[in-house]
């Protein structure tokens, strides 16, 4: 099977592509990225791709790889914010539903959506009511496995009570990212199977880094990361 591996920054799968590095192939076809890295892992050949931080990269070298090279399973790694105090830091969670909740426009102290300007509709592809699915949320037994969270997907994560309170209120998200809905998006469009998967870093507050167990998620993300390669 091909797979393929995205993540915004090394740190957060180092310990996934040490495992895989002994294994180090050359690209299929011989073509040359600079973000692209092959291996070959449990008979199964993984592609690991870096993004870089925050939304814009992850959509353009997302869309930009799935698009030149075919993946049986797309996998989105990384650690997250959780709002709900049922997924405390270490949570590992399969993010099975995403959005932007910062595309839109402001009227007054109100927020308009891109459906209620008129200028979209809910379910204008790849959109499902306003938001990015995974159309197989189960495919995989340790994805299944996994509490199924909705997200949501910034370009500034939220460090605010009040912006905090108005998320919430707006949307109900599980979690946060930089990337996620991205990732799904360029997935979706190019009908390429995935899961996003997220480790728990902190709870979204006020910014609190004596509180966040950063090292503690990326453990837990990659030994599940490892385990749903050797069992895909």
């Amino acid at each position: 099977m091909r797979l393929l591996l995205v993540a915004a920054t090394e740190l957060e799968i180092a310990p996934l592509v040490a495992g895989l590095s002994s294994h180090h192939r050359p690209p299929e076809g011989g073509s040359h990225d600079e973000r692209l890295r092959a291996f070959t892992h449990a008979s199964h050949h993984v592609d690991v791709l870096i993004t870089g931080v925050g939304m814009v990269a992850a959509a353009t070298w997302c869309a930009r790889t799935v698009v030149r090279h075919s993946y049986e399973l797309a996998l989105n790694l990384g650690v997250c914010g959780s709002f709900v105090r049922a997924y405390p830091p270490g949570t590992v969670v399969n993010v099975a539903s995403d959005c932007f909740p910062e595309l839109g426009a402001e009227d007054g102290d109100e927020f308009l959506t891109m459906q209620q300007l008129g200028l979209s509709g809910p379910d204008d592809a790849p959109f499902r009511g306003g938001r990015l699915l995974n159309p197989e949320p189960a495919s995989h037994a340790v994805v299944a496995a996994l509490p199924a969270v909705s997200g949501i997907t910034v370009n500034t994560v939220h460090g605010n009570t009040g912006s905090i309170a108005r998320v919430v209120d707006r949307y109900a998200p599980d979690i946060e990212s930089m990337e996620g809905a991205a990732f799904m998006y360029a997935c979706l469009v190019a009908g390429t199977r995935f899961a996003q998967v997220r480790a728990v870093s902190n709870m979204v507050e006020r910014r609190n880094r004596a509180a966040w167990k950063l090292r503690e998620a990326v453990d837990a993300l990659n030994d599940t990361a490892l385990r749903l390669i050797e069992h895909v």
